[in-house]
Order: structure tokens, then sequence, then C-alpha cells
């Protein structure tokens, strides 16, 4: 009926549906395709179309004036692209550092539905290899049409960090008076003025490989000049064999560039000019000698100095360095170190007051994530503006003419679990600290566009949404709006997800986590136990808000308990709790979570604590093979997607932040590959060919280690797949069936004679 209505092309196990919802009084469902209401009888499934909703559609960005690479992810969105333009443009999405991951091609006239999160940045590639735009993901679903609308600059704020210089909202190439224009010939410096054509070079020392870049930053008093200098670093290519492609009988072969850990990266350092003298001013690099990443490029409004957030290599040191205008003289305005990481990608706030020399800072120095005053001219901390056993997850709102930050932040209420998120707001001096949300659950908020009021919507898994009306000077309750009523829901037999605490390995943390129940649960008998692993130190991945279905009770179903923990080495905690991952990623926090399922299994019997399986996707897949490897005393068996099994294969922002630079010996020791040998248990090895995420050859490296062993697995590589391959239908199915043989001893899909 889909087709006939015009929606073509649809795979039965892969229908883009959105908006899902049933109505059991008329037996009808309603869903939305592509901004398109439908509706569907359950008696005839005869399907008509009932409206339409307006999708958004998203801004495309000028690519050189947009950030080099993603800032914070959020939540989970759906992005839509469609090629309006008449060539054929290349999707790539932008890691952490800047780096290009390829996810397909589109041709003229089609589209191309992506999933992807809040805040991830998207660049469209031409036919010529040239940036066309840049689209930053929404949090609706929305769609980008390529070659519509004309792009524009980012502002500011959506590039995450609001001290750039208003220049990079015109033409960056142009001094702010309007007389002189910048510009790059064969990778060197030059000036032209403005209307004319002579032009004259400022340097001639630049070549392919240590050249200038198109990256200018005027001085608002137009004397000065900063260009950004590149050494560039390696090109590492990972090969893909696609070898079931659609058009045509022959496999194909792909690359892409992928940056692994250890690499040599291009190295970019700011260059002074003067203008007036038409020469270089030397700059000391000595305080930026060693880059991972420099950005945040910044001119005080008195031209004095030029300011930007310099990341080391290896994470351990992270400084705002300024440059003084008159000299190429430097110094550390902050200097922040770490003996183990700083989290920079998910831990990292920076915003400079310019009117009163002032910067506001996040920082874990005290051991929890923190917000810091700094004067930046004399580089002193003036205050820790928030303190206490609890953690800053982001900052909402800054209000420099009433000196006060809105935030968010999780740990305020220590009878609370500490991962429940709630609104906050402070003076710049660290007085006035107002909790403006209270109710026990995680919060979000919608605020007036006065920031008089706001609604305040918080739930917890095991408790149906309640939206506030609440006052943001005091953060008291104006009325309740409503409360969500769950008597329908719980009719159908659906059972609520159980939240757990337990202490952990050092027998005075405590761990949380959820525990699932199918709808037919008999608590008198015996189910084995499953946990869905994520281990990966960037965050905390067991569910703190109201969902009417969360993806591992489909396996509950079956009649298996599941179970998810955050243990130790995850984030949002202390900083001493998030160490345990430094390189260690193979500890994943498994004495935290088999100590808690022992716990849970105490409480309640009718856990089976001899029969527990595993399963995860990419660092979860890593975990879980991982699992069988270093415990495989508890655990029986495993499914491990698409696992980065070796930290040295995988994507450099990502595993340099937690096991460090230079490559050392720890990546050998906590690779899959060097623990294959001691397996235990049942391990289902998944794999998508064409995975760009993780490269598929550290799993296939997995694979060697295991027949050298002479150990015994399962394994399925999909034709074609990509990052978490095992999620479609044949996939999950078979990921069922491994679990129902293995742990309930049943060959799946057994009929009676």
């Amino acid at each position: 009926m889909l087709i006939q209505k015009g929606i073509k092309n649809l795979r039965a196990e892969q229908l883009p549906l959105e908006k899902l919802a049933f109505n059991l009084i008329d037996n009808q469902l309603k869903f939305q395709i592509d901004g398109i209401l439908w509706q569907c009888d359950l008696e005839t499934y005869q399907l008509k179309q009932i409206g339409t909703v307006p999708i958004e559609s998203l801004t495309a960005y000028l690519p050189q004036d947009a950030p080099k690479a993603m800032g914070r992810a959020g939540q989970r969105s759906i992005l839509t692209f469609i090629n309006r333009s008449e060539q054929e443009v290349e999707l790539f999405w932008l890691d952490t550092s800047g780096n290009r991951i390829s996810y397909g091609k589109v041709k003229p006239g089609r589209k191309h539905r992506q999933k992807t999160s809040v805040g991830h940045l998207w660049l469209i590639v031409g036919e010529e290899n040239e940036p066309v735009c840049v689209y930053l993901a929404a949090e609706k679903t929305a769609r980008a049409v390529i070659g519509v609308d004309q792009p524009k600059p980012f502002s500011s704020r959506e590039k995450g960090h609001r001290n750039q210089s208003e220049n990079n909202k015109q033409d960056h190439t142009l001094s702010p008076d309007g007389r002189w224009q910048a510009l790059i010939k064969d990778n060197n410096v030059g000036l032209r003025k403005s209307g004319g054509e002579e032009e004259f070079m400022l340097t001639k020392d630049g070549t392919a490989a240590d050249g200038y870049l198109k990256q200018f930053f005027w001085s608002p008093d137009s004397k000065k000049l900063v260009v950004i200098r590149r050494i560039k670093g390696q090109t590492h290519k990972v090969y893909f064999v696609e070898s079931a492609p659609e058009d045509q009988i022959e496999p194909k072969l792909h690359s892409i560039d992928y940056h692994k850990p250890g690499d040599k990266i291009d190295i970019d350092r700011p260059c002074l000019f003067d203008i007036d003298t038409q020469k270089q001013i030397p700059v000391d690099h000595k305080l930026f000698s060693n880059p991972y990443q420099t950005h945040s490029y910044h001119w005080r409004a008195d031209s004095g100095e030029f300011t930007f957030v310099y990341n080391q290599r290896g994470h351990q040191a992270l400084r705002v360095v300024g440059i003084e205008s008159a000299t190429g003289s430097t110094r550390a305005i902050i200097d922040e170190t770490a003996a183990t990481f700083i989290c920079y990608s998910n831990k990292y706030f920076y915003e400079s007051i310019d009117n009163t020399d002032e910067i506001i800072w996040m920082s874990e120095r005290d051991g929890w994530n923190h917000l810091y005053l700094y004067d930046s001219k004399t580089g002193c901390v003036k205050n820790q503006i928030t303190k206490g056993s609890w953690v800053v997850r982001n900052v909402e709102h800054v209000d420099p003419d009433n000196r006060q930050i809105w935030f968010c932040a999780s740990g305020v209420y220590p009878d609370q679990d500490p991962y429940y998120i709630h609104y906050c707001r402070i003076n710049f001096d660290g007085s006035g600290f107002t909790i403006l949300t209270e109710g026990n659950g995680t919060h979000t908020a919608q605020f007036s566009p006065d920031r008089q009021f706001f609604v305040d919507t918080y739930s917890r898994v095991d408790m149906p949404p309640v939206h506030e009306l609440r006052r943001t000077d005091n953060g008291k309750l104006v009325c309740e709006l409503e409360r969500a009523n769950w008597e329908r829901l719980l009719e159908t037999g659906w059972r609520a997800p159980k939240p757990f605490v337990a202490k952990g390995r050092d027998g005075v943390t405590d761990i949380y986590g959820v525990i699932y129940r199918p709808t037919n649960f008999d608590p008198n008998q015996s189910y084995p136990v499953i946990e869905n692993i994520y281990a990966g130190p960037h965050g905390n991945f067991a569910p703190k808000k109201f969902g009417s279905f969360h993806p591992p009770q489909k396996l509950a179903e079956l009649g298996f308990v599941l179970v998810q923990i955050d243990g130790m080495g995850t984030s949002n905690r202390s900083k001493k709790f998030h160490d345990v991952c430094w390189k260690n990623l193979a500890d994943a926090g498994f004495p935290d979570r088999i100590a808690w399922i022992k716990a849970a299994a105490q409480q309640y019997p009718y856990i089976d604590t001899s029969r527990v399986g595993i399963y995860g996707t990419s660092a979860g897949g890593q975990n879980a093979a991982g699992a069988l490897m270093t415990h495989g005393d508890f655990y029986k068996a495993a499914i491990a997607d698409c696992g980065c099994h070796d930290n040295r294969m995988d994507k450099i922002w990502w595993n340099e932040q937690w096991m460090g630079w230079p490559v050392g010996p720890e990546y050998e020791s906590n690779s899959n590959v060097t623990l294959a040998k001691n397996l235990q248990g049942k391990l289902f090895l998944i794999v998508g060919e064409m995975d760009k995420n993780v490269d598929p050859a550290s799993t296939m490296q997995v694979v060697d280690a295991l027949i050298k062993a002479d150990k015994d697995f399962d394994l399925l590589v999909v034709p074609g797949g990509g990052h978490g391959a095992g999620a479609n239908s044949y996939g999950r199915r078979r990921q069922a069936d491994f679990f129902v043989r293995h742990l309930l001893g049943i060959e799946p899909r057994s009929r009676p004679l």
C-alpha cells in the first residue's frame, strides 16, 4: 500500500516510521514518514494519508566559517539529506578531531536518510572535492536540502564557543577597516589593497607540506593579521571491499581517510603579521609546540592580544594561550593539566567575557567537574564558581549583564540518583547558588522568552513524566501542568525497568543500573541474566528518563532478565570514578558490574548468576568480547557487534583520550587480540564489511587470534553492512537465537512434530 501511495524502495525490516502511536479503542495505528501522517486500520489494514507535519529544514553554513570538529553530542535525531543540486555530493561526518568519515554519495534528485545526534556536523563535498556547505544536526527530525539555500556564516553561538570575532560573520579575508584583503597564493600569505589589483606577498617560505591556510584573523584595529600555518601530517587510508554492491556483480574497493592512535597529524600554529611594516612578527611556539588541536581563535577588543585554546597531544594539558600583538611573546592565560586525562570532548566550557576581562572555564581540578572564573589579564583564578561533591553537566546560558550562569548539574540532591539532571543558577562570584528543579527524576526545561518562567519536565525509568510551571527567580512551583497517566500501558502487561543500586569493587561506591523483566514475569522462576553493555568513558548509559519502550525489553520477552549498569571508568561522577579507565579500557568496570549483578541476585532470587550473557556494539562490542576473555568464569555467552577490539585500530580522538599518547604497551595489553587466547564461553562476533566508524579489520584480527589459539566462536560478516551491522532484522534474530540456544538451552525456532 505504501508503494501505491508513492513511497518506494522501502524494505519491510527498515521502514522509516516515526511518531508511532496505537489507538487501541479504534484499533488504529498512526505513524509518520517524511512529514506525511498515515493511519492504518488494524482490522482491514487499509492505509490512508491523514495529514502532513512540517519538517524543519536546516540552515546550510559556509564550510570556511564552520567549526572544524563536532562539539558535544546530544540526543539521537534523524537527518534526511535531499540533493537538489546538479552534481553528485558526498556526505562526511566530522568527528571530534575534524576527521572526515564518509557516509556515501547522493546523486542529484536523490535523498539519504541518516541517523545522527544533536551537535553532529555534516560536511557536504561536491564532485571536484570542493566543500559545499556544512549542516548542524538539530534536536528534531529535520532535512538538509542541498543546493537550495545560500550557505551563511555560523554564528558564534552555533560554534559552541561564543567568543569569536565578529570578523567571522563577514568576509574573513577583509580587514575591518576595509583597506586590505588577505590572500593565499602558492601556500604563502599575501595582501591586496581593496578595490585594486596590486598585491604583495608577506611570506615566501610556505610549501605544500608546511604552508599557510585560508584562515585569517584580523585585529579589530586592522594593524595586525594572524594566519594559521599547517605542517601536514600523514594520510592514513582504511580500505573496504564491498563484496555485493547493488549496481554491479564485481566487488568494489572503497577507502576513507582515517587517523588512528600514534599517527602523525596536522600541526596548526598561528603566525602574526604587522600590516604597517609588512613583516612577520616571530612567535614563540613553546607553549603550543605539540598540538592535537588549536581552536577558539580570538582577538581582544583593544587588539593587544590574540588568544586561542591549545589541546596538547595526549590530552594531559589544555591551555588558553595569549600572543602579544606588538612583540609576539606568548603566555599561558589558563594552564590546565592532569596526571591522567582531560576530558576535552565532553567536559569542556570556555567563554571569554571581554568587557570585564574575565573567562569562565570548566575543570575537574578539585575532583569534580566545576566552573571557575579567571582574570584574563593576570591569568589568575578570581574564584571557583561552583563547588561540591556533584558535577556540572553543561552550561545552558551565560548572562554577563547580571553576572549569572544557568547550567545543568547532577548529584546536587544527595538522596537522588547522582545521574539525574537538574537545572541551576549561580552568580559569577559563586554566590546565589539556586537549584531550580526539585522533583525526584531527571529534568529538562523550556524557558519563557523573558526567562521569568520555565516548564520543567521530569521523569524516571519507573515514573512517567510530570510537567510543572516554575519561576526562574527562585525555582518555586507555580502549578503542576500535567502528570502522565500510565494505567493503560500497565494494563498491557508492560513492566517498568527497575532501578537498582549496589556497592562497587571498593565496597563503598554506589553503582547504579536498571533491571528489565518480561511481561509474563514470574518471580518464582529462575531467569538467565543478560547485560547490555557500553562502557565508553565519554558518558553514562543506563537510562534515567521514562520511556514506554527500551530496546533491552525485546530480548527480555524471550525469557531473560536484562540489565544495564554504569561501572567505574564511565563519566559524570567524580574524577576518581572516571580515572579508572585511564590506559585501562579492558577493565570496562567489570568488577563493579559483577558485584552489582551478584547483589541483585541476592535481593531478587529469580536472577540466575550461573547463566550470564552480555552483548554490546562498538565500544560495547569490545567490552562484550572482553568479558569472556577477562571474566569468563562469570560471563558465559557474549555477542560483540562491530567492536573496536584493539584501540590501536580505532579512531584517534576517542582512543588517545583514554589510552594516552604516544602509543604505549597498554594498547597491546588491553587489546582483545592479545586477550583472545584467554577466551572462555560462547562468543558471537558480528561485523559489517563497510563499517566506516570502526575499522572492520579490528574484528577480523580478533578472528585471526582466536583461530591461532584454537578457540571456537561464531562469526557473522554482513556484506555492505556499516557500523552496528547486527541491528538489522537478520542480525537481531541471530542474536536472540544465540542467547536462547546458549543460556536457555533451547534450539531456536524448533517446532513440535
